[in-house]
């Protein structure tokens, strides 16, 4: 048989850094705080109707925006929390997870010639997907202060990336993985910056209640300017402690949601069904439900910190989501990516190098560790980080 020549559509890209190090932590049988998962499940309520809604017999497909009763509970709740009326019908759309969300928005707003802007350090996501629509990423560090291990945008630098070519802005607060947020002066300013320019903004808010400290998390979908050129993604993997079941969803004007539906129906076409029920009955019977999670988030990033003070290592509290930067420059002058590698054999604590999220040079020594595990195995894990 002859030779056959493939041509990769993504020739740069290899396994992800989360697949190596959860592979890396298995093989040395580390503390896997790297991979960015809970370890609790669902409610116990939320379990159980997952399981009646099986009984009654809605395993088949939903609904290919998703089933009523779910988007008009994300409606809802967007009315109330965000104040913002939407149409649950036209302007919400039921994904399989978040990154189905981004991928279908992506494919939908952008394509050969367009640039997209991403602000590094950025989701892994993103990138590819661009660059499997035909378009041009193009990356935009944010500003770090190694004084205060802090992140912020620069406005400046962000507004003279967008050109005529730019389709797309995608930005991503609470912010992965540097726990960033945007007030609302940021909003205006997000505006300004796109007020003459054709650009569409793409917001990924998967961690919208996981903030701490008093702060709020200020989303795009409360700026009436922003609204009417966005698309906001969130998540019910992490508000419920449920990353597998792989529900996500986006909320935009009609118009918007129209196209982003059209490459979703050729994508998944449909999501779990008896999920969705279920979720939408959980939300009728809990509208509070995610009023406890920035505290429970809190106490989980607080006592892994407290495990740290004498230790060597340099932070800044995780402003929001569930992981904790750990400036290391003080242990090792290693590079992070090979550093993680090793200190998963010894002393047997996984980690993500922040470096894999930028696409230029990195400077500061930074490693990410996810919190959202149990008390025991946050303590272990300090415990063998201070020995360092």
């Amino acid at each position: 048989m002859a030779d056959i020549e493939l041509r990769s559509r993504l020739p740069g890209v290899g396994t992800t850094i989360f697949t190596i190090m959860s592979e890396a932590a298995r093989k040395c049988g580390a503390l896997n705080l790297s991979q960015g998962y809970p370890a609790f499940d669902p409610p116990d309520e939320l379990r159980e109707l997952v399981a009646l809604s099986i009984r009654k017999g809605r395993n088949q497909y939903a609904p290919m925006a998703g089933v009523p009763e779910l988007t008009e509970a994300i409606a809802g709740r967007t009315a109330v929390r965000d104040r913002r009326r939407v149409d649950p019908v036209n302007e919400v759309t039921v994904t399989a997870g978040a990154t189905e969300g981004l991928f279908c928005a992506i494919q939908a707003f952008v394509g050969p010639g367009d640039e997209a802007v991403l602000l590094d350090p950025a989701y892994d996501a993103y990138a590819p997907a661009v660059t499997l629509a035909g378009a041009r990423p193009r990356h935009v560090a944010m500003d770090y202060d190694p004084a205060r291990s802090h992140f912020s945008v620069d406005w400046s630098k962000l507004e003279q990336s967008i050109g005529e070519r730019t389709r797309l802005l995608v930005v991503n607060f609470p912010h992965n993985p540097t726990g960033a947020l945007l007030d609302a002066e940021d909003l205006d300013r997000l505006a300004a910056i796109l007020r003459d320019s054709p650009a569409l903004l793409l917001a990924d808010e998967v961690y919208e209640h996981i903030v701490f400290d008093g702060r709020q998390h200020r989303s795009v979908l409360t700026h009436d300017e922003l609204w009417e050129r966005s698309c906001v993604v969130s998540s019910f993997g992490k508000s419920l402690h449920a990353t597998g079941w792989k529900i996500g969803y986006c909320v935009a004007p009609a118009r918007l949601s129209a196209e982003l539906r059209k490459v979703h129906q050729f994508t998944t076409f449909a999501v779990s069904t008896p999920m969705q029920y279920a979720i939408a009955e959980y939300l009728e019977r809990n509208p509070d439900f995610a009023e406890q999670l920035a505290g429970f988030y809190q106490e989980k990033r607080d006592r892994f910190l407290d495990g740290l003070r004498d230790s060597r290592f340099r932070w800044s509290p995780a402003a929001s989501t569930f992981f904790q930067l750990l400036d290391y420059s003080a242990v090792s002058a290693e590079a992070d990516e090979r550093l993680a590698l090793s200190w998963t054999g010894n002393p047997g604590v996984a980690s993500i190098p922040v470096s894999v999220f930028s696409k230029d040079a990195f400077a500061p020594r930074l490693l990410r560790f996810c919190f959202a595990k149990d008390d025991a195995t946050l303590d272990e894990a300090a415990r063998r980080l201070s020995a360092l």
